[in-house]
């Protein structure tokens, strides 16, 4: 689930922390740096590490929505072992839990939390973190239900049905379905046309998976730069190629 979860944060840091207005420099820093961490990525250890201790002292809903956000992207680009990924997205989960706990209907709380639960469920193997699959799903369906126009729900939803074994509730059909939703909604969300390609891929459609990673590479004016830059771009290349060697 590793490459289809990393989906997820393009859009999400886009959206920043929701309508409440930042308490923290570091969190307003955090949503003007989460399209362009690919400038320069080292620049993350120093807002996680910061928002980290700002929770301890600032209690607003803002700082652990950015905490959540940044031990997402810490995690997927600045850790470089096994557990300190685990321990930046259980962190991150931990942050979105008490934004949960803050504000019940804020759609931004339940996906945080829920992407964070994901990513470390995947980082252990789907099989092994099946038991976090039950809160996943409830906070990506608060997230959708509070608002249904929230990108990134489509793109998480459409991930766990496509890498969720069937007996688990697993569905293609579904996944692509979702992806698509998220892609009306913004066909400039590289990061969702990705997913959708390995979907289609799933269903054996090879043809219309090559399409649209054309399109992901093609694509001029990307939702989130630096995610096209660094992950979905090199991605959607790194998948065309194995498509051309008939893999």
């Amino acid at each position: 689930m590793r490459a289809a979860l990393v989906l997820v944060v393009g859009l999400l840091t886009s959206l920043g922390g929701g309508a409440a207005q930042a308490q923290s420099p570091l969190a307003a820093e955090l949503r003007a740096f989460a399209s362009r961490y690919h400038e320069d990525p080292p620049r993350l250890d120093t807002l996680y590490t910061g928002l980290t201790a700002a929770v301890k002292t600032d209690s607003h809903l803002d700082t652990f929505l950015a905490l959540a956000q940044a031990a997402f992207l810490w995690g997927d680009i600045r850790a470089r072992t096994t557990e300190d990924k685990l321990a930046a997205y259980e962190r991150g989960r931990q942050a979105g839990q008490r934004a949960v706990e803050l504000a019940p209907r804020n759609a931004l709380a339940h996906l945080w939390l829920a992407v964070n639960a994901g990513r470390w469920g995947q980082t252990k193997g789907v099989l092994r973190s099946l038991f976090l699959l039950p809160t996943v799903r409830e906070h990506m369906e608060a997230a959708l239900e509070l608002d249904p126009k929230l990108l990134p729900a489509y793109t998480l939803a459409g991930t766990v049905y496509a890498e969720v074994p069937g007996l688990f509730g697993g569905d293609l059909e579904k996944s692509e379905v979702l992806f698509r939703k998220g892609l009306a909604l913004d066909p400039r969300w590289t990061g969702a046309r990705v997913g959708l390609a390995r979907t289609l891929l799933k269903r054996g459609r090879r043809d219309e998976a090559r399409r649209e990673l054309e399109a992901v590479v093609a694509e001029r004016e990307p939702r989130n730069l630096a995610d096209w830059t660094l992950k979905d771009s090199r991605e959607a290349r790194e998948l065309l190629t194995a498509l051309s060697k008939g893999r």
